[in-house]
């Protein structure tokens, strides 16, 4: 089943709600630091397919059927920001907060509450207020590039079909995440002294 037969018509009002979001995160006024480090790295996009849809309605006991998929599955548009650092993810998430487009429905922080498994990431429901994507839903998920790394790793891992030592893993790829996380405090404190230093470097009468 192909995009267009599942969504129809709302397959080009989806695939607009994309790109705005794209455009939005490409358009964060923090891009150029003093220290020369970008606060978003890169941004990835997709519109869940037609099959995971169909799952996840399933799943969930609801009909399948597009209209259903759009008001009662809020992530069928969905967008990834990765940040440098954590508060880089703060930053861009009040900004996207002070935007006219659209009203932030939902809010989960997995950064200040990690999930069990130790994942961490800031994720937003929110619907479209304006103009052709009026009344659609979309997710924003905002991570550091480093939890993304065990993201995407311990994604593949827990979708194999069998897997030996289940809780072995899972205890490995919990005690690496809180590292990681770790790893994240102490490259933020890191760039907060440089920032510091820069700041009194230039600062009104210092001799070099």
């Amino acid at each position: 089943m192909t995009f267009e037969d599942f969504y129809g018509e709302n397959y080009s009002k989806m695939k607009q709600a994309e790109q705005c979001l794209l455009d939005l995160a490409n358009a964060f006024p923090g891009q150029k630091k003093l220290e020369g480090i970008e606060p978003i790295i890169y941004c990835t996009s997709r519109i869940k397919s037609p099959d995971s849809m169909i799952r996840k309605l399933e799943t969930r006991e609801l009909p399948v059927n597009c209209r259903t998929a759009l008001t009662e599955i809020y992530d069928a548009v969905g967008i990834r920001v990765i940040c440098s650092f954590v508060d880089d993810v703060y930053d861009v998430y009040d900004w996207l907060c002070a935007q006219d487009l659209f009203r932030i429905i939902q809010k989960k922080d997995y950064i200040s509450h990690p999930k069990p498994n130790g994942y961490r990431s800031l994720h937003l429901i929110l619907q479209f207020t304006k103009c052709a994507t009026e009344g659609m839903y979309a997710e924003i998920q905002l991570r550091t590039i480093a939890i993304d790394f065990w993201a995407a790793l311990e994604h593949q891992l827990k979708y194999k079909h069998t897997i030996k030592h289940e809780a072995a893993i899972k205890s490995e790829l919990k005690r690496c995440a809180d590292e990681i996380a770790s790893v994240d405090m102490s490259m933020q404190s890191l760039r907060d002294i440089i920032r510091e230093e820069g700041f009194m470097g230039s600062a009104p009468g210092k001799y070099n």
